[in-house]
């Protein structure tokens, strides 16, 4: 099923992303690449270089271009792969042009399935990329993180080691029974297959299923123009995502970005401010896409600048009633206009005039940004227990310490206990050899985690739930 001689093609970043990524894997992919870099790389040798890619006839756009020499590249091949501060369109018509060239477009996955068959990592470890590209969370990342270090076959293969030995000394009293040796004791033998046995339902127990992908929250920040919506967004992302300035409505559009939290990751959005009377059409189209937006999150930060006075706040009620959030979180922004006596004061009167309890932020000095946080944090949690967000985190988070597993480990790792189970209970009734085939069964289905001589079948529907380009 799976080609190696020849070279493909794929975009390798997220949709979402502000770097576009094309990566080729394959004995031409440093030709290829050549061919439409300017200047062209004069060795063909790993390396980082900065030019222009060709797009189409003159149309050349600003890029660099990382060289992998085989057999030191993710793939085990000569992998380049382009990076460029480009949208999706410009990225799509690069990889055309690579494609018309005779080059082939990765399927699913592709470019780990050739990591995995060159050598470079193994089964689980291939697995555990996709697991760590769909985590969604940080306890299913860590778990995903553990499965990639190797955790799952370095267990796989110290336990295989032990039931080896124990296999060894049964078949050595098969082979010697007409003499009088005793190779092995017999409940030490059943002690230690029930003790592996104990560890194998432990490692499916404190496991966390490559089935329990939650999909990212949405949470929108929302307010009227000037709110300080744009400044908050930009604080808890620890980036520059969104224009900040003291002209209103500046933020035309809905923008986002991924904010990771202490237990959870989710999309942040930035929305256009909102008005009772929005002027003219823009304002409009964008207003429309703020109530949308909020109206799609699964949680809504409604920002209100709590230094304005009860006449200009008018605005902000008006704003309010123009979403309808499915959970909402109120933040109180510019507090460092206040002082800490008015403080109190102006939280209360918030309070009162929106009927929720305000948490106090400023953007400018950092205050209140980590209880901020830890509320969306907390949120979300509540959120997913209740059932209002896809999947759970429920047991999730009690399985922390262990390793992510796919329904393929399970079944395997389950085919071994109950063939450990089996062969002590023949080992009980002195029917070693039926023991011995059992025995045998268990390490062929614990070797099927990291086996490389597995079926174009089986390979195909591992690799087939992965991204396009990984």
């Amino acid at each position: 099923m799976y080609q190696l001689g020849d070279t493909i093609t794929q975009i390798s970043s997220a949709p979402s992303g502000c770097r576009l990524i094309i990566r080729l894997s394959g004995p031409d992919a440093f030709k290829t690449v050549r061919k439409i870099f300017t200047p062209p790389p004069k060795k063909p040798k790993g390396g980082i270089y900065s030019g222009q890619i060709i797009i189409d006839g003159e149309f050349m756009v600003d890029s660099l271009v990382y060289l992998f020499p085989s057999p030191h590249s993710y793939t085990g091949q000569d992998v380049a792969e382009i990076h460029l501060s480009a949208n999706q369109p410009v990225g799509e018509a690069l990889l055309n042009k690579l494609l018309s060239s005779g080059i082939r477009a990765a399927g699913p996955g592709e470019f780990t399935a050739r990591s995995y068959l060159n050598g470079k990592i193994d089964l689980t470890q291939a697995e555990a990329v996709n697991s760590i590209i769909v985590s969604s969370n940080k306890f299913q990342l860590d778990a995903s993180e553990k499965l990639l270090k190797g955790r799952l076959t370095q267990t796989a293969e110290r336990l295989c080691k032990n039931l080896m030995n124990c296999l060894g000394l049964i078949e050595a009293g098969l082979d010697f029974s007409e003499e009088d040796i005793v190779f092995f004791d017999r409940p030490q033998m059943i002690k230690k297959l029930f003790s592996i046995k104990t560890e194998l339902e432990k490692l499916i127990s404190q496991s966390v299923s490559g089935e329990e992908v939650i999909d990212l929250p949405s949470v929108g920040v929302a307010g009227v123009s000037n709110a300080g919506k744009s400044r908050l967004f930009n604080k808890l992302l620890g980036k520059k995502r969104s224009i900040v300035s003291s002209q209103r409505q500046t933020t035309r559009d809905v923008l986002a970005a991924k904010l990771l939290l202490s237990k959870s990751q989710c999309v942040l959005f930035d929305c256009a401010g909102l008005a009772s009377r929005p002027a003219g059409l823009i304002q409009k189209l964008a207003q429309l896409s703020a109530i949308e937006a909020t109206a799609n999150s699964d949680i809504t930060i409604f920002c209100v600048d709590i230094s304005k006075s009860d006449k200009q706040l008018r605005q902000d009620i008006s704003a309010r009633r123009l979403i309808n959030p499915k959970a909402m979180i109120a933040a109180a922004t510019k507090t460092d206009l206040l002082t800490p006596k008015m403080l109190d004061k102006s939280l209360a009167r918030l309070s009162k005039l929106f009927g929720i309890g305000f948490l106090p932020t400023s953007a400018k000095t950092g205050f209140g940004l980590d209880k901020l946080k830890k509320a969306i944090d907390e949120k979300i949690i509540q959120l997913s227990f209740t059932g209002r967000l896809k999947g759970s985190f429920e047991n999730i988070s009690k399985r922390a310490s262990g390793i992510s597993l796919t329904a393929r480990h399970r079944q395997a790792l389950a085919e071994a206990i109950e063939n450990i189970a089996s062969s002590a209970s023949e080992l009980k009734t002195e029917n070693d050899e039926i023991a011995s085939m059992m025995i045998r069964s268990a390490v062929q289905s614990i070797t099927s985690l990291t086996h490389r001589h597995l079926t174009d079948q089986i390979l195909s529907a591992i690799f087939s739930n992965f991204c396009i380009g990984k």
